[in-house]
């Protein structure tokens, strides 16, 4: 049997995301002998040796400027030890975890709907009483809020009743286009608060200072109070679900734009003038700026952005020790369709395995990885030699 040893053409980058790993020793289906959570993972490349214990941990952090390294090596054993765990493991806590946010994650999205419809009208009748421009920003703002809950909510129950005969791929992608559509709208109406603001700045005659409307302050604070305990507790469910995720941000925006309002609007009126119209100008500025990062990112996701590179990773190694009929594992790649992640493999086989086994072996594998989170699709692709070319890619044109 030839000796275990390491291609010194093996590479690993995030672009190729290229792996090439020895597999001859003979030994059992790794997979299958770890499948219970009684006994300890079998680790066949020993990288259990490389977790320190909390102690060692706690003596890299006292050196001098060991906080870093301390940091990364806690980053490494979570990394181990996420490596070392059966993919049913993986599976069966994502599953817990979905099923004990479900309840907090409703009561998010329901709860922000209903805020959002009644301050929406506070804020509205806000802006509208005091003629303030800063207040019309943030009442503006309001409204959107009431979209985008009900466009969230409407994609959600879409992309989970799509007909999988016309859309083979999913509505997981459908929420993401909406984020995108909503960021367009949201960035068009402000530019138009900016377009008044700018024209009052311009044809504003004399220094008299606008009327101090208090109902309308009181309002826009009580709203800024809602929003914050809104904000508090949609914190430790953003990474939940897509849904709360946008809602979270939305929250997080309107502290600081309702903040700014009641600021620029009682200086507006006050102090001088042209704080208002100043006010407004940056609030709107600072809505387009924020839904533009969202929107960018969105973008990537639709684009097929690389999955992070601890997953890679993950699904590197999983395949890697699967079973011993896989001699190598040529290529990973992992990219976004919409939130969640497209995965190919290519595995190398001996060019006398027969038929039925390759077969096997490669949806065994792709149906593992397609249960792991955050995984849509998975393809596993067989191969007798890994000096090709990587396959899927499409020659570039030279014209």
């Amino acid at each position: 049997m030839a000796d275990r040893k390491t291609s010194s053409d093996s590479t690993l980058n995030k672009s190729s995301d290229i792996v090439v790993l020895d597999q001859n020793e003979s030994r059992s289906d790794i997979e299958r002998a770890s499948g219970s959570t009684a006994l300890i993972p079998v680790d066949p490349y020993q990288i259990r040796d490389g977790i320190l214990t909390e102690e060692e941990i706690e003596g890299l952090r006292r050196r001098k400027k060991g906080k870093a390294v301390a940091k990364y090596q806690s980053r490494q054993n979570n990394l181990i030890l996420a490596l070392l765990k059966p993919m049913e493991e993986h599976t069966e806590d994502a599953k817990a975890e979905e099923e004990a946010s479900r309840l907090p994650v409703k009561i998010a999205i329901y709860a922000s709907l209903v805020a959002n419809f009644a301050l929406c009208i506070l804020q509205m009748y806000a802006a509208i009483s005091s003629g303030s421009l800063s207040l019309l920003a943030t009442g503006i703002d309001s409204v959107f809020d009431i979209g985008s809950n009900v466009l969230l909510f409407w994609l959600h129950r879409k992309a989970v009743s799509l007909d999988s005969n016309k859309w083979p791929v999913g509505g997981a992608r459908l929420e993401t286009i909406g984020n995108i559509v909503y960021g367009f709208l949201m960035g068009s109406v402000n530019l138009i608060v900016i377009v008044e603001s700018a024209r009052t700045l311009i044809s504003k005659e004399g220094d008299a200072l606008a009327p101090f409307h208090l109902p309308s302050i009181i309002a826009v604070a009580a709203a800024l109070a809602v929003k914050g305990l809104l904000f508090l507790y949609s914190y430790s469910l953003r990474k939940k679900s897509s849904q709360v995720q946008v809602l979270w941000q939305d929250h997080r925006n309107d502290l600081w734009i309702n903040g700014f309002g009641i600021l620029m609007s009682c200086g507006g009126s006050k102090l001088r003038w042209y704080l208002d119209p100043v006010g407004a100008i940056i609030i709107a500025l600072g809505v387009i700026i924020s839904w533009g990062r969202t929107v960018y990112q969105e973008f990537e996701l639709l684009a097929g952005k690389s999955a992070p590179h601890e997953f890679l990773q993950l699904v590197i190694y999983k395949a890697a020790t699967f079973t011993d009929e896989i001699e190598k594992v040529d290529t990973v790649r992992a990219y976004h369709s919409g939130p969640d992640y497209f995965v190919e493999v290519d595995i190398v086989m001996d060019a006398n395995t027969p038929l039925w086994k390759a077969h096997d072996v490669s949806q065994q594998l792709q149906d593992k990885i397609e249960v792991l989170p955050n995984v849509d699709r998975a393809f596993v692709h067989v191969d007798h030699e890994w000096t090709h070319v990587p396959e899927h890619r499409k020659p570039k044109s030279t014209t």
